[in-house]
Protein backbone atom coordinates (compact mmCIF):
# COMPACT_ATOMS: atom_id res chain seq x y z
CA UNK A 1 0.00 0.00 0.00
CA UNK A 2 1.17 3.26 -0.95
CA UNK A 3 1.93 5.69 2.07
CA UNK A 4 2.74 9.58 2.49
CA UNK A 5 2.14 10.24 -1.24
CA UNK A 6 1.25 14.23 0.23
CA UNK A 7 3.49 17.05 1.68
CA UNK A 8 3.20 19.82 3.80
CA UNK A 9 3.90 22.10 0.64
CA UNK A 10 0.55 20.63 -0.89
CA UNK A 11 -1.61 20.26 2.05
CA UNK A 12 -0.75 24.38 2.74
CA UNK A 13 -1.14 25.34 -1.16
CA UNK A 14 -3.99 22.80 -3.27
CA UNK A 15 -7.24 24.98 -3.82
CA UNK A 16 -8.55 22.39 -6.57
CA UNK A 17 -11.84 20.98 -5.27
CA UNK A 18 -11.38 17.11 -4.65
CA UNK A 19 -10.19 14.07 -2.43
CA UNK A 20 -6.47 13.81 -2.00
CA UNK A 21 -5.25 10.42 -1.11
CA UNK A 22 -1.61 9.53 1.37
CA UNK A 23 -1.99 6.33 2.32
CA UNK A 24 -3.81 3.85 4.70
CA UNK A 25 -7.29 5.64 3.75
CA UNK A 26 -6.28 8.98 4.71
CA UNK A 27 -7.33 11.88 2.63
CA UNK A 28 -7.31 15.85 2.32
CA UNK A 29 -10.73 16.70 1.30
CA UNK A 30 -10.72 19.91 -0.32
CA UNK A 31 -14.07 21.71 -1.05
CA UNK A 32 -15.33 24.41 -3.42
CA UNK A 33 -15.37 26.84 -0.41
CA UNK A 34 -11.78 26.64 0.18
CA UNK A 35 -12.08 24.76 3.36
CA UNK A 36 -9.98 21.39 3.87
CA UNK A 37 -10.54 18.90 6.44
CA UNK A 38 -9.11 15.05 6.82
CA UNK A 39 -10.99 12.23 6.70
CA UNK A 40 -10.05 8.06 6.66
CA UNK A 41 -12.16 5.49 4.85
CA UNK A 42 -11.47 2.21 6.53
CA UNK A 43 -13.35 -1.35 5.95
CA UNK A 44 -14.65 -1.86 9.66
CA UNK A 45 -15.94 -5.00 10.70
CA UNK A 46 -17.01 -5.68 7.21
CA UNK A 47 -18.56 -1.79 6.64
CA UNK A 48 -16.90 0.44 5.08
CA UNK A 49 -16.58 4.09 6.97
CA UNK A 50 -15.71 7.02 6.03
CA UNK A 51 -13.87 8.70 9.56
CA UNK A 52 -13.86 12.45 9.89
CA UNK A 53 -10.13 13.12 11.46
CA UNK A 54 -10.77 17.26 11.77
CA UNK A 55 -9.70 20.47 9.98
CA UNK A 56 -6.38 20.34 7.94
CA UNK A 57 -6.30 24.20 9.42
CA UNK A 58 -5.92 22.66 13.29
CA UNK A 59 -4.36 18.59 12.18
CA UNK A 60 -1.25 18.57 10.79
CA UNK A 61 -0.41 16.10 8.43
CA UNK A 62 1.96 14.20 10.67
CA UNK A 63 -0.51 14.29 13.26
CA UNK A 64 -3.62 13.13 10.58
CA UNK A 65 -1.23 9.96 9.84
CA UNK A 66 -0.34 9.22 13.17
CA UNK A 67 -4.29 8.74 13.84
CA UNK A 68 -4.66 7.38 10.73
CA UNK A 69 -1.98 4.69 11.08
CA UNK A 70 -3.61 3.53 14.48
CA UNK A 71 -7.22 3.41 13.08
CA UNK A 72 -5.94 1.43 10.46
CA UNK A 73 -4.05 -0.93 12.89
CA UNK A 74 -7.14 -1.08 15.34
CA UNK A 75 -9.32 -1.68 11.95
CA UNK A 76 -6.74 -4.61 10.32
CA UNK A 77 -7.45 -6.94 13.53
CA UNK A 78 -10.92 -6.27 13.92
CA UNK A 79 -11.61 -3.57 15.82
CA UNK A 80 -13.23 -0.39 16.29
CA UNK A 81 -11.01 2.67 16.07
CA UNK A 82 -13.99 4.99 16.62
CA UNK A 83 -14.80 3.38 19.55
CA UNK A 84 -11.05 3.91 21.42
CA UNK A 85 -11.18 5.81 24.84
CA UNK A 86 -10.86 9.72 23.96
CA UNK A 87 -11.44 9.54 20.41
CA UNK A 88 -14.91 11.04 20.90
CA UNK A 89 -15.44 12.89 17.59
CA UNK A 90 -16.24 16.84 17.81
CA UNK A 91 -19.46 18.16 16.12
CA UNK A 92 -17.09 19.36 13.39
CA UNK A 93 -15.41 16.10 12.78
CA UNK A 94 -18.93 13.92 12.91
CA UNK A 95 -20.05 16.93 10.20
CA UNK A 96 -17.35 15.55 8.14
CA UNK A 97 -18.34 12.38 8.21
CA UNK A 98 -22.01 12.41 7.91
CA UNK A 99 -21.78 14.55 4.57
CA UNK A 100 -19.51 11.88 3.04
CA UNK A 101 -22.32 9.31 4.02
CA UNK A 102 -25.29 12.13 2.22
CA UNK A 103 -23.30 13.31 -0.73
CA UNK A 104 -23.97 10.18 -3.28
CA UNK A 105 -27.53 10.32 -2.01
CA UNK A 106 -27.37 14.09 -3.03
CA UNK A 107 -28.99 14.98 -6.26
CA UNK A 108 -26.64 18.21 -6.40
CA UNK A 109 -23.90 17.02 -4.05
CA UNK A 110 -21.91 20.38 -4.17
CA UNK A 111 -24.83 22.56 -3.87
CA UNK A 112 -26.20 21.04 -1.07
CA UNK A 113 -22.96 20.34 0.84
CA UNK A 114 -22.41 23.78 0.45
CA UNK A 115 -25.60 25.06 1.88
CA UNK A 116 -25.14 22.32 4.78
CA UNK A 117 -21.68 23.98 5.73
CA UNK A 118 -22.49 27.49 4.73
CA UNK A 119 -25.18 27.54 7.24
CA UNK A 120 -23.69 25.15 10.54
CA UNK A 121 -20.59 27.45 9.82
CA UNK A 122 -22.76 30.72 10.42
CA UNK A 123 -24.71 29.91 12.87
CA UNK A 124 -23.58 27.07 14.71
CA UNK A 125 -19.97 26.21 14.57
CA UNK A 126 -18.61 28.90 17.33
CA UNK A 127 -21.04 27.51 19.43
CA UNK A 128 -20.61 23.50 19.14
CA UNK A 129 -18.13 23.14 16.76
CA UNK A 130 -15.44 21.85 18.99
CA UNK A 131 -17.47 20.56 21.44
CA UNK A 132 -17.38 16.45 21.40
CA UNK A 133 -20.72 14.98 20.18
CA UNK A 134 -21.33 13.33 23.45
CA UNK A 135 -21.62 16.66 25.36
CA UNK A 136 -23.65 18.99 23.13
CA UNK A 137 -26.85 19.86 25.66
CA UNK A 138 -30.29 20.94 24.56
CA UNK A 139 -29.70 24.21 25.70
CA UNK A 140 -26.57 24.37 23.33
CA UNK A 141 -29.10 23.89 20.52
CA UNK A 142 -31.30 26.30 21.92
CA UNK A 143 -28.47 28.94 22.44
CA UNK A 144 -27.77 28.74 18.40
CA UNK A 145 -31.29 28.70 17.04
CA UNK A 146 -33.41 31.18 19.28
CA UNK A 147 -31.15 34.10 18.00
CA UNK A 148 -32.24 33.69 14.31
CA UNK A 149 -35.83 31.84 14.79
CA UNK A 150 -38.04 35.04 14.60
CA UNK A 151 -35.87 36.49 11.99
CA UNK A 152 -34.76 33.32 10.13
CA UNK A 153 -37.37 31.06 10.52
CA UNK A 154 -36.59 29.33 7.76
CA UNK A 155 -32.54 29.11 7.91
CA UNK A 156 -33.12 28.13 11.41
CA UNK A 157 -35.32 24.67 11.20
CA UNK A 158 -32.68 23.97 8.50
CA UNK A 159 -29.52 24.36 11.11
CA UNK A 160 -31.65 22.75 13.59
CA UNK A 161 -32.41 19.91 11.04
CA UNK A 162 -28.82 19.43 10.02
CA UNK A 163 -27.66 19.09 13.82
CA UNK A 164 -30.16 16.48 14.79
CA UNK A 165 -28.81 14.44 11.44
CA UNK A 166 -25.27 14.46 13.39
CA UNK A 167 -26.97 14.07 16.63
CA UNK A 168 -28.28 11.03 14.72
CA UNK A 169 -25.67 9.43 13.25
CA UNK A 170 -23.72 9.92 16.73
CA UNK A 171 -26.59 7.75 18.24
CA UNK A 172 -26.33 5.22 15.72
CA UNK A 173 -22.61 4.81 16.20
CA UNK A 174 -22.60 4.56 19.97
CA UNK A 175 -21.47 8.27 21.41
CA UNK A 176 -24.63 9.49 22.61
CA UNK A 177 -28.20 8.00 23.36
CA UNK A 178 -30.31 11.35 22.56
CA UNK A 179 -31.09 13.95 20.27
CA UNK A 180 -30.32 17.16 21.65
CA UNK A 181 -32.09 18.51 18.53
CA UNK A 182 -34.70 16.59 18.46
CA UNK A 183 -38.61 17.43 19.52
CA UNK A 184 -37.81 18.77 22.63
CA UNK A 185 -36.15 21.24 21.15
CA UNK A 186 -39.24 21.92 18.42
CA UNK A 187 -41.57 21.94 21.65
CA UNK A 188 -39.31 24.71 23.33
CA UNK A 189 -39.28 27.02 19.98
CA UNK A 190 -41.79 29.67 19.47
CA UNK A 191 -44.65 28.96 16.92
CA UNK A 192 -45.92 32.07 16.52
CA UNK A 193 -44.78 34.23 14.16
CA UNK A 194 -44.66 31.95 11.05
CA UNK A 195 -46.34 32.73 8.09
CA UNK A 196 -46.45 30.47 4.99
CA UNK A 197 -46.37 32.55 2.07
CA UNK A 198 -47.90 31.64 -1.36
CA UNK A 199 -46.45 32.30 -5.17
CA UNK A 200 -47.64 35.19 -6.25
CA UNK A 201 -50.49 34.85 -8.74
CA UNK A 202 -52.93 36.45 -10.88
CA UNK A 203 -56.37 36.02 -10.79
CA UNK A 204 -57.49 33.79 -13.40
CA UNK A 205 -59.63 36.30 -15.13
CA UNK A 206 -56.83 38.72 -15.86
CA UNK A 207 -54.44 35.98 -17.34
CA UNK A 208 -55.36 35.98 -20.79
CA UNK A 209 -55.01 40.23 -20.55
CA UNK A 210 -51.77 39.23 -19.16
CA UNK A 211 -50.36 37.49 -22.12
CA UNK A 212 -51.61 39.83 -25.11
CA UNK A 213 -50.46 42.78 -22.83
CA UNK A 214 -47.03 40.87 -23.15
CA UNK A 215 -47.10 40.05 -26.50
CA UNK A 216 -47.42 43.55 -27.39
CA UNK A 217 -44.04 44.06 -25.89
CA UNK A 218 -40.71 44.07 -27.95
CA UNK A 219 -39.84 40.80 -25.53
CA UNK A 220 -37.88 37.89 -27.48
CA UNK A 221 -39.94 35.78 -29.14
CA UNK A 222 -38.54 32.29 -27.18
CA UNK A 223 -38.92 33.86 -23.68
CA UNK A 224 -42.73 35.02 -24.87
CA UNK A 225 -43.79 31.06 -26.43
CA UNK A 226 -42.35 29.44 -23.47
CA UNK A 227 -44.02 31.77 -20.78
CA UNK A 228 -47.33 31.18 -22.65
CA UNK A 229 -46.49 27.42 -23.31
CA UNK A 230 -45.92 27.55 -19.07
CA UNK A 231 -49.52 28.92 -18.33
CA UNK A 232 -51.51 26.45 -21.20
CA UNK A 233 -49.90 23.53 -19.32
CA UNK A 234 -49.80 24.39 -16.03
CA UNK A 235 -46.39 23.32 -15.57
CA UNK A 236 -43.01 24.46 -13.29
CA UNK A 237 -40.72 26.74 -14.89
CA UNK A 238 -38.27 24.55 -14.95
CA UNK A 239 -40.01 21.62 -16.72
CA UNK A 240 -41.20 24.13 -19.25
CA UNK A 241 -37.40 25.95 -19.87
CA UNK A 242 -35.34 22.36 -19.84
CA UNK A 243 -38.16 20.32 -22.05
CA UNK A 244 -36.25 18.97 -24.69
CA UNK A 245 -37.74 18.03 -28.51
CA UNK A 246 -37.19 14.10 -27.62
CA UNK A 247 -40.22 14.47 -24.81
CA UNK A 248 -43.06 15.63 -27.62
CA UNK A 249 -45.05 13.33 -29.64
CA UNK A 250 -46.82 16.03 -32.12
CA UNK A 251 -48.79 13.88 -33.35
CA UNK A 252 -49.91 12.18 -30.41
CA UNK A 253 -50.42 15.77 -28.90
CA UNK A 254 -48.83 14.57 -26.01
CA UNK A 255 -45.68 16.26 -23.69
CA UNK A 256 -44.09 13.35 -21.53
CA UNK A 257 -41.77 14.73 -19.01
CA UNK A 258 -39.98 12.42 -17.86
CA UNK A 259 -39.64 11.43 -13.76
CA UNK A 260 -35.76 13.17 -13.37
CA UNK A 261 -37.45 16.64 -13.87
CA UNK A 262 -40.68 16.34 -11.69
CA UNK A 263 -40.96 17.61 -8.79
CA UNK A 264 -42.39 13.99 -7.36
CA UNK A 265 -39.76 11.93 -9.04
CA UNK A 266 -42.40 10.13 -11.38
CA UNK A 267 -42.89 10.58 -15.45
CA UNK A 268 -45.86 12.73 -16.14
CA UNK A 269 -47.42 13.21 -19.60
CA UNK A 270 -49.52 16.48 -20.49
CA UNK A 271 -52.17 16.64 -23.05
CA UNK A 272 -51.09 19.09 -25.60
CA UNK A 273 -54.28 21.80 -26.48
CA UNK A 274 -54.28 23.19 -30.21
CA UNK A 275 -52.84 26.15 -28.67
CA UNK A 276 -49.88 24.66 -27.61
CA UNK A 277 -49.40 22.70 -30.56
CA UNK A 278 -48.93 26.21 -32.69
CA UNK A 279 -46.43 27.17 -30.28
CA UNK A 280 -44.34 23.84 -30.58
CA UNK A 281 -44.73 24.44 -34.68
CA UNK A 282 -43.77 28.23 -33.78
CA UNK A 283 -40.82 27.11 -31.90
CA UNK A 284 -39.53 25.13 -34.66
CA UNK A 285 -37.19 21.94 -33.94
CA UNK A 286 -35.10 23.46 -36.69
CA UNK A 287 -32.75 25.14 -34.03
CA UNK A 288 -30.13 23.08 -34.27
CA UNK A 289 -30.57 22.10 -30.60
CA UNK A 290 -32.68 19.66 -28.75
CA UNK A 291 -33.93 22.20 -26.28
CA UNK A 292 -37.67 23.83 -27.41
CA UNK A 293 -36.92 27.18 -25.86
CA UNK A 294 -33.37 27.77 -25.63
CA UNK A 295 -31.93 31.25 -24.70
CA UNK A 296 -29.80 33.16 -27.05
CA UNK A 297 -27.09 31.39 -26.81
CA UNK A 298 -28.55 27.93 -26.89
CA UNK A 299 -28.36 26.71 -23.48
CA UNK A 300 -30.82 26.28 -20.94
CA UNK A 301 -33.11 29.88 -20.22
CA UNK A 302 -31.66 30.92 -16.65
CA UNK A 303 -34.19 30.60 -13.93
CA UNK A 304 -35.17 34.82 -13.74
CA UNK A 305 -35.87 34.74 -17.57
CA UNK A 306 -39.57 34.25 -17.02
CA UNK A 307 -39.86 35.79 -13.79
CA UNK A 308 -37.71 38.96 -15.16
CA UNK A 309 -40.80 39.22 -18.19
CA UNK A 310 -43.05 39.40 -16.03
CA UNK A 311 -41.67 42.09 -13.05
CA UNK A 312 -40.27 44.11 -16.03
CA UNK A 313 -43.49 44.71 -17.49
CA UNK A 314 -45.81 45.35 -14.40
CA UNK A 315 -47.22 41.90 -13.45
CA UNK A 316 -47.56 41.10 -10.63
CA UNK A 317 -46.89 37.71 -10.06
CA UNK A 318 -44.50 34.87 -10.58
CA UNK A 319 -44.71 32.04 -13.20
CA UNK A 320 -44.87 29.38 -10.19
CA UNK A 321 -48.30 31.49 -9.60
CA UNK A 322 -50.08 30.77 -13.39
CA UNK A 323 -50.48 27.05 -11.43
CA UNK A 324 -52.54 28.69 -8.83
CA UNK A 325 -54.56 30.43 -11.12
CA UNK A 326 -55.01 27.70 -13.71
CA UNK A 327 -56.26 25.85 -10.31
CA UNK A 328 -58.58 28.63 -9.59
CA UNK A 329 -60.06 28.73 -13.37
CA UNK A 330 -60.51 25.05 -12.67
CA UNK A 331 -62.30 24.88 -9.91
CA UNK A 332 -64.40 28.00 -10.33
CA UNK A 333 -65.73 27.80 -14.11
CA UNK A 334 -64.38 23.75 -15.51
CA UNK A 335 -67.27 21.96 -12.94
CA UNK A 336 -64.57 18.65 -13.42
CA UNK A 337 -63.77 17.01 -10.16
CA UNK A 338 -60.84 18.31 -8.08
CA UNK A 339 -58.72 15.15 -8.39
CA UNK A 340 -58.56 15.85 -12.70
CA UNK A 341 -56.99 19.14 -11.98
CA UNK A 342 -54.75 18.10 -9.19
CA UNK A 343 -53.14 15.54 -11.51
CA UNK A 344 -53.02 18.05 -14.38
CA UNK A 345 -50.73 19.74 -12.01
CA UNK A 346 -48.92 16.78 -11.05
CA UNK A 347 -49.90 16.58 -7.56
CA UNK A 348 -49.42 13.70 -5.32
CA UNK A 349 -52.84 12.34 -4.01
CA UNK A 350 -52.76 12.83 -0.07
CA UNK A 351 -55.23 9.83 -0.01
CA UNK A 352 -53.15 7.23 0.24
CA UNK A 353 -55.57 4.64 0.12
CA UNK A 354 -57.47 5.97 -3.07
CA UNK A 355 -54.04 6.47 -4.43
CA UNK A 356 -53.62 2.94 -4.68
CA UNK A 357 -56.15 1.67 -6.12
CA UNK A 358 -55.59 4.34 -8.86
CA UNK A 359 -54.14 3.03 -12.08
CA UNK A 360 -55.04 5.97 -15.09
CA UNK A 361 -53.84 9.03 -14.87
CA UNK A 362 -56.96 10.50 -16.22
CA UNK A 363 -55.54 11.31 -19.65
CA UNK A 364 -58.55 12.17 -21.62
CA UNK A 365 -60.41 14.19 -19.35
CA UNK A 366 -57.12 16.15 -19.12
CA UNK A 367 -57.24 16.80 -22.12
CA UNK A 368 -60.29 17.88 -22.51
CA UNK A 369 -59.82 20.13 -19.49
CA UNK A 370 -56.68 22.08 -20.68
CA UNK A 371 -58.43 22.11 -24.05
CA UNK A 372 -60.98 24.29 -22.38
CA UNK A 373 -58.32 26.38 -20.52
CA UNK A 374 -56.51 27.23 -23.83
CA UNK A 375 -60.08 27.94 -25.03
CA UNK A 376 -60.47 30.69 -22.09
CA UNK A 377 -57.12 32.23 -22.44
CA UNK A 378 -57.58 32.97 -25.84
CA UNK A 379 -60.89 35.04 -25.40
CA UNK A 380 -61.35 38.08 -26.96
CA UNK A 381 -59.13 40.31 -24.29
CA UNK A 382 -58.41 43.97 -23.63
CA UNK A 383 -55.32 44.16 -22.38
CA UNK A 384 -56.26 46.78 -19.72
CA UNK A 385 -56.50 45.23 -16.39
CA UNK A 386 -52.81 44.62 -15.78
CA UNK A 387 -50.80 47.78 -15.72
CA UNK A 388 -47.91 47.93 -17.72
CA UNK A 389 -44.57 50.03 -17.19
CA UNK A 390 -43.25 52.00 -20.02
Amino acid sequence: MKRNQLSVQFVRSVTQPGRYHDGMGLMLNVKATGSKSWVQRLVVQGKRRDIGLGSALRVSLAEARKVAFANWCEARGGGDPTRQAGTVPTFEAALDTVIAIHREGWKHAGKSEAQWRASLRDYAMARIGARPVDQITSADVLAVLVPIWSTKRETARRVRGRISSVMQWAIAEGYRSDDPAGDAIRAALPRNGSVKRHQRALPYRDVSDALAALQATAAGPTTLLALEFLILTAARSGEVRQATWGEIDLDAAVWTVPATRMKQKREHRVPLSSRALEILREAGPGHGADLIFPSATGRILSDNTLSKLLRDNGIECVPHGFRSSFRDWSAEKSNVPGEIAEMALAHVNSNKVEAAYRRTDLFEARRDLMQRWAAFLNRDSTAKIVPIRR
